[in-house]
Formats: C-alpha cells, structure tokens, sequence
C-alpha cells in the first residue's frame, strides 16, 4: 500500500509541476517536448524486457549504445539544421537529396505508424483474459479500428483537435515513467538488500547480438522531427531542444534498464511486447493500469503525428501533386497489411531499417556539406554514420 501510494503520489506530483505555467509557457520546454515525447513513445516499455532477455548483465552496456548511436545520428541532424539556417545556397545534387531524404521519412513513417497502433492494440488488450493467440487477434482488431478512425478523421476534418492532445498525453507519459521509475528504485533496494538481485549471462551473442541492436534503432528514435519544426522555432532553438531531449531520455533510459536489468528474470513467461506489464504486476499492483494509460495516449498520439508528417512530406515533394489524403489512404493500407502479416517484433526491426536509411541520406548530405566547408574530421565522421546507416538496412534483424 505504501508503495502504491508512492507511486500515485509521484506522478501526481510530476504532473503538476509540468502544468506550472513557467514549465509548460517555456519556449524551450515546449521545443523539447515533441522530439522527447517522439523519443521515449517509440519504445521504452517494449525495450526493457527485450535487451534484458537477449543481453542480460550487458544490457545497460547496449542501451548506451544504442543512445550513442542516437546522439550521433542526433549530431547530424542538429548540423543539418545550422546549415539550412546559414543560408548557404543548395547545389542541385544537395537538394535532390534533401527530397530523397523527405521521401525515406515519409516511407519510415508508414511503417512508425504501423508499430506504434500495433503496440497501441497490444497494450488494449494485455490484461483481458485470454490465450496469447487470442490476444494477438484481439490486438490485431483494436489496432485495424484505429487505422480507420485515424484514416476517416484525416479525410474529415485534419488532425488539429487529435495533436492539441499531444501536449496532455506527454505530460501524462513523463509523470507515470517517474513513477515506474519510483518503483523500480524502490524493488531494486529491496532486493538488493536481501542479496536478491537477478544476474543472468546473455542469449544472444555475436554477430546475431549485433544485428539485434541495429534492429532496434526505432526505439530511440524521434529526435529528427525537430529538424521539421521551422516554421515554430528558430534554429538554435531546435538544436538545444534536441539536444536536451536525447539528453534527458538517454538518462530516462539507462535508469530504467540497469533497475530492470538485475529485477526481471527472463523465461518467467514467453517474451512478448507487453511483457513489461506482467512483470510490473510483481512490483506494484497499480503500475500495469498506469502503464497502460502512458502506452495508449503515447502511442495513439505518436500516430497521429506521424501519420500527418507523411502526408505532409509527400505532397511538399512531389508539389502537391499527391496530395495529403491521398497519402493517408496509402499509409492505412500498408499500416493494415502489416498489422494483419507481421509481429510487432517484426515491425520494429522493418521500422529501425527504414529509420537507418533515412538517417544515412541526412548523414551523407551532412558530409557533403562539411567537406565542402573545409571540415574533413567531421565530414568524415558523418560519412562513417552513413555507412553505417547502410549496414543497418541491410543487416538490421528483428527480435525472434
């Protein structure tokens, strides 16, 4: 009950110092809110029980990584940005690149969508009383509902009335993580107090494990939205935004996974997306309903943002020629096909692909730009994240 009580007590306290008018009026608290609720909605529930069952002791070691990688990916972004804002003229290569590289978002963005309504139906139906395959089925139901209201809203009437809704649920998502994380602290003291921590050596190893992680950029990803977030914000706002944002999720993280790491023991029950909520029954009777209600608005908002991202993209590079509701259509289609032919876990891993090979386009443009600007060092190093881009399109696997 104490516990409980502590829990609520957190979020409620957290909740209401984001409301503070001198909190939520900041301009550079609302900057940062978008890419930080982009980052931490693209998978942390999900993430926990997958690189605690598949690394086990090395999973802080490969959450840092995969943070690293972000900030990296981050770094040319937030480069990208200062030099569009430099007003260095395009070359034509330059720009062809740019609408490439708009097109790649676009396409990671129909998949986004895609994993973030099926983890939406998931979590709808984690707590039902049914068989796993039920379960599937009923999430794969929810989930199909939702692409249509998403779709029929769009066509209607725009998505303004569902992305003022954003602001509420980023508020709701960081109070309750405060309070997992409240939680988590609390069990880990105890049993590491009673000599009861959980250390169990890896599953995965070698170049499986590392295919693994290139699979898995998707969940910490969200950042690169700042980079569309012009017409709102000047330049150097955006990239201290960003900045703060990876920042602040990267240690929202590495918090969250090294208390998981040593609490959840793997093969208690089959690994599934909604795995975390079994396990946070153990610790606090009311977390699983909490969860629940972060996962919901999170992943629902995160839709909406995306979906209407695509559509925006799409009918600016092709000069209104397909236009935005056309490019709803699409992406409810490819969003059902997936959702009716793919595992989430299979989602993630096409997500964390399509995601890599935008992030190589915007890294290969950025070492365009800093060679031609006498940078070698960073243009060489921004080449190396292209690369690597690549590689994790090719190679990139999804969790089995």
């Amino acid at each position: 009950m104490i516990l409980n009580a502590s829990i609520v007590l957190v979020c409620v306290l957290v909740g209401l110092v984001l409301m503070l008018p001198r909190v939520a009026g900041a301009r550079i608290w609302r900057a940062t809110v978008t890419p930080l609720a982009s980052i931490i909605g693209s998978g942390f529930l999900v993430l926990g029980p997958i690189l605690d069952t598949h690394f086990g002791v090395w999973a802080p070691a490969v959450m840092a990584l995969l943070c690293a990688l972000a900030y990296g990916y981050g770094a040319v972004m937030r480069h990208n940005i200062a030099w569009l804002d430099s007003g260095t003229p395009q070359d034509r290569l330059d720009h062809r690149l740019e609408q490439l590289g708009a097109l790649a978002l676009a396409f990671a963005y129909f998949v986004s969508v895609a994993y973030y309504l099926n983890l939406l139906g998931s979590f709808a139906v984690s707590l039902t009383d049914q068989t796993a395959q039920q379960g599937a089925e009923q999430g794969r139901l929810v989930t199909s509902g939702v692409f249509l209201l998403i779709l029929l809203v769009g066509w209607t009437r725009g998505f303004g009335a569902l992305e003022r809704l954003e602001e509420v649920s980023v508020g709701v998502k960081l109070a309750i993580i405060a309070g997992l994380l409240v939680a988590l602290g609390w069990r880990f003291a105890d049993q590491a107090g009673a000599g009861a921590l959980v250390l169990h050596l890896p599953e995965t190893v070698g170049w499986q494990a590392v295919t693994l992680v290139f699979g898995l950029l998707v969940t910490v990803q969200g950042f690169e939205i700042t980079r569309y977030m012009g017409a709102e914000y000047d330049a150097g706002t955006r990239i201290r935004s960003m900045r703060y944002a990876q920042g602040l999720s990267a240690a929202i993280y590495m918090v969250y996974i090294l208390f998981l790491t040593f609490l959840y023991q793997p093969g208690q029950a089959a690994l599934s997306e909604t795995a975390i909520i079994a396990f946070t029954a153990q610790v606090a009777p009311v977390l699983p309903m909490l969860l629940i209600a972060a996962a919901l608005s999170a992943q629902f908002s995160a839709a909406v943002a995306d979906t209407g991202g695509a559509g925006g993209l799409v009918a600016e590079v092709t000069g209104g020629r397909v236009p935005a509701h056309g490019v709803y259509a699409m992406l409810a289609a490819a969003g059902l096909l997936m959702t009716w032919g793919l595992s989430v876990f299979e989602i993630i891993g096409y997500a964390s692909r399509a995601f890599a090979f935008y992030y190589a386009l915007q890294s290969l443009i950025a070492a365009r730009r800093a060679w031609h600007a006498g940078a070698g060092r960073r243009a060489l190093a921004f080449a190396a994240l292209a690369a690597l881009g690549a590689v994790i399109v090719v190679f990139g696997a999804g969790v089995e």
